[in-house]
């Protein structure tokens, strides 16, 4: 298997344009929580197996360039399926009173802290990733009734150009199944359960943790520890109490 460890530019870019016309190019097709890890296997469109061990922090972007043979006229490039971003536009609130505005960005707040979801601020426009089902985010915004807050869905690649490196990994690369998202459960008991979160510990490994949460009832609580390492590998840890 092979690994690539840089990228060698984006077949967008004006320079590799005239490369791009004239290859064929495979692509390396990845979600977008995937697409924010620097290792990682995955298969080609050929269905080959790559492996992709880039620099620590580095940000894939759809498009970019793994591999370049000009004797084959062959390019190996990420394609990255974004999800829709839930787009709040606090705009209108400009034209009223300063209490007003106040008031609905807090508001505004509440509700989508009040569900954990991440949020990025850029201008009068919160972005929020779609971190559930489309239809349940629609039904929270409604619940709220934010006045002057025009919610709308936009696709995650017309929104990637206007935010910064650390934006980005912020609305694609901390919403899936890896990431600190905190999920409440009803169990019966009238307690809430779980969450689960990604950490980096310095010795090139990514650890995940499950945490289901102690309380009185007196059903039963899984407690698991799943390691994901550099070479793919993962393994576990369950623990029930």
């Amino acid at each position: 298997m092979k690994i690539h460890t840089e990228i060698l530019g984006n077949h967008s870019a004006p320079e590799w344009r005239e490369q791009a016309r004239q290859a064929r190019i495979d692509y390396v097709e990845l979600d977008q929580w995937t697409a924010q890890k620097s290792r990682f296997v995955a298969a080609t469109d050929a269905g080959e197996e790559c492996a992709v061990a880039l620099k620590r922090h580095t940000q894939l972007l759809d498009g970019d360039i793994l591999e370049y043979d000009p004797d084959r006229r062959h390019i190996l490039a990420v394609r990255i399926r974004l999800n829709d971003v839930l787009v709040a536009d606090l705009g209108a609130l400009t034209a009223e009173s300063p209490e007003t505005m106040l008031r609905t960005a807090m508001e505004l707040g509440h509700a989508v802290g009040n569900q954990h979801w991440p949020a990025v601020i850029k201008g009068t426009k919160a972005y929020i990733p779609l971190t559930v089902d489309r239809k349940v985010m629609e039904s929270v915004m409604r619940t709220h009734r934010l006045e002057g807050v025009v919610v709308s869905f936009q696709p995650g690649a017309e929104i990637i150009p206007y935010l910064a490196p650390h934006e980005i990994r912020r609305l694609f690369g901390g919403t899936g199944p890896d990431s600190h998202v905190h999920s409440h459960h009803d169990t019966g008991c009238g307690c809430e359960h779980g969450h689960d979160h990604r950490h980096d510990t310095g010795c090139g490994c990514e650890h995940e943790h499950d945490h289901e949460h102690d309380c009185a009832c007196p059903h039963r609580h899984e407690h698991a520890h799943e390691h994901l390492h550099a070479d793919g590998t993962r393994h576990a840890h369950p623990h029930t109490h």
